[in-house]
């Protein structure tokens, strides 16, 4: 089945401010205008080209469209932008003013303030990007057409992968910029806004879930996994159905209606449910991994930052009131103690009842106390995010500062008291009596795409070594020296180091360049010297050499830093 019909080219940016200056026209039509400079602050800017075959249905989507991302995104304003830039088959200018006007209309009467650039303009244009969760998604509209039923479909299908080229300005610091160039992952049409890992992808994805593995096994966490869709009566239960269904993937199947999880918590309850629960057995601390998809708005999704299928470091934690201060207690201790890993600082924001809300004033009040109360009792300083919590509790929120000083909320801990009402949750007190616990939610490094593309900017591809895809590359200078060079690698594989072997007929200068395009750790050479002696020669990825090394003592020593996730790469005798 194919969807016939005419696209229309909007590129739709998400920005702290946009400026343009007006500087001569430089159409025959072009319209009058009262100031010369117009700036916008927290707006949605649409930079819009009209094509030919553009219509009033397909420009009437795509304004709505971009109105309800804005109103979700509580923007201030709509900044509608004649680009041209976009397109090398525009519409006429008579009839791309008369669909221009018609976006901005339509716009207004959704009561949100519209800025309409003057068409027929040429003017110098600034814009301050909100460099995430969000940043710039290009997208095109299509008007309804025919439906047909054919056995050849009536538009092939673009297998074609989404590679730098298609993000052209792309900074070389950009996460899809590096990620390309180091092969870590891919984006493809046919799974829009969700990651293809390589393997080099996956492996960095796989170490950050072992921090995470260890770290939960430390905090004695016990690590389950639900299925991946559920009836939609479970999201009714939840409040999600009510609350969340616009970001949910709801669908009609053979057991009725079902939804694909956006979030682990309802499912986690259903384990909880299946048993019954005495006091002594609190605290009860859940991790998971499973996969969610959420339906994100167009215009939101952007690499790595936010996407529709993802994986969070999840955990779930069911409390007696009592033991809700030390549980917070060591939550904060433990994202202390993960984040000083990659050597990132944060600060703490405590987010406060939202107006779309469940459950009564009274818990809500009693579930800020504590989470406030923890706060202070532990020495953390936090900022307030007025009516930014969850829609069933308060949550700190914590904003992480990368190598360049971006800040970037990862880690969140909420408090729950109403999912436990909603599903009826007990166990029996020391008095036998039935009480209600209460959910810790937490994630510590959050989503792990979105948690890898910041390393990813954060190093800028140079991990440390325990991250790193790579460990060490083995490079044999010459044909007579590549049977030791790869026993070297051999060794190196026995203890579990990540290595490669480059055996080639390459020059010695481009396999040592390749290794540094890599950003590979340590380059490890060995040539007719080096054989002879049963020693290696290190190149260090900061250009330090170390000559004469047996390769026991540089494994040792590899193995050492790996396995103590050591950030710094100096090798030491």
């Amino acid at each position: 089945m194919a969807l016939l019909g005419v696209k229309m080219r909007i590129l739709q940016l998400d920005v702290n401010s946009i400026e343009y200056e007006l500087i001569k026209p430089e159409a025959k039509i072009y319209e009058n205008a009262e100031k010369k400079i117009e700036t916008a602050k927290n707006s949605i800017a649409l930079l819009v080209t009209i094509e030919k075959g553009d219509t009033t249905e397909s420009a009437s989507k795509a304004i709505m469209d971009s109105v309800k991302f804005a109103k979700q995104q509580k923007s201030d304003n709509i900044v509608i932008y004649p680009f041209a830039h976009l397109s090398d088959d525009l519409e006429e200018p008579s009839k791309a003013l008369e669909l221009l006007k018609h976006m901005r209309s339509l716009a207004k009467q959704s009561g949100i303030n519209v800025v309409g650039a003057p068409f027929g303009w040429n003017k110098r244009l600034s814009v301050a990007i909100k460099g995430h969760p969000l940043a710039e998604q290009s997208h095109r509209y299509a008007e309804s057409g025919t439906l047909q039923n054919a056995k050849k479909p009536a538009r092939k299908l673009d297998l074609s992968i989404v590679k730098k080229s298609d993000w052209s300005g792309l900074p070389e610091k950009d996460h899809r910029t590096i990620g390309e160039q180091l092969d870590l992952y891919s984006f493809q049409e046919v799974s829009p806004a969700m990651v293809y890992w390589h393997p080099k992808g996956l492996t960095l994805y796989n170490e950050l879930v072992k921090l995470m593995r260890e770290k939960e096994e430390e905090y004695d966490y016990k690590e389950i996994s639900t299925p991946l869709m559920a009836n939609i009566a479970l999201w009714q239960v939840s409040g999600h159905l009510d609350h969340y269904k616009a970001d949910m993937f709801v669908f009609e199947s053979a057991f009725g209606e079902v939804g694909l999880k956006p979030m682990n918590c309802p499912s986690t309850i259903l384990i909880y449910r299946s048993k019954r629960w005495s006091y002594r057995e609190f605290p009860f601390r859940t991790a998971i991994f499973d996969k969610l998809h959420r339906s994100e708005l167009s215009g939101v999704v952007t690499g790595l930052f936010r996407v529709k299928q993802m994986t969070q470091d999840d955990g779930h934690i069911f409390v007696r009131e009592d033991q809700i201060a030390g549980e917070i207690a060591m939550l904060l201790k433990m994202v202390k103690e993960t984040y000083a890993v990659f050597g990132m600082k944060f600060v703490a924001k405590l987010s406060t009842m939202p107006d779309d809300h469940m459950g009564s004033n009274d818990l809500w009040e009693r579930a800020e106390s504590a989470l406030k109360s923890a706060l202070s009792e532990n020495g953390m300083a936090y900022e307030i995010k007025e009516k930014e919590g969850s829609f069933y509790g308060p949550k700190i929120d914590f904003d992480v500062y990368d190598s360049i000083g971006r800040a970037w909320q990862c880690a969140t801990i909420q408090l729950d008291y109403q999912l436990p009402l909603n599903f009826g949750l007990e166990y029996t007190g020391e008095d036998g009596k039935q009480y209600t616990p209460v959910i810790i939610h937490r994630a510590i490094l959050g989503t792990l795409e979105r948690f890898t593309g910041i390393l990813v900017e954060h190093y800028g591809g140079k991990f440390p070594v325990w991250l790193s895809p790579i460990h060490a590359r083995v490079i044999s200078i010459s044909e007579a020296s590549n049977d030791y060079a790869s026993k070297v690698y051999a060794d190196l594989k026995s203890m579990h180091i990540r290595a490669e072997l480059d055996i080639s007929d390459k020059t010695l200068d481009y396999k040592i360049r390749d290794v540094q395009m890599q950003k590979i750790p340590y380059a490890v050479i060995v040539g007719k010297k080096e054989k002879e002696k049963g020693q290696v020669s290190i190149r260090i990825r900061d250009g330090i050499q170390i000559q004469n090394e047996s390769i026991e003592n540089f494994a040792t020593a590899l193995k050492k830093k790996i396995d103590a996730r050591d950030q710094d790469l100096e090798f030491k005798k």
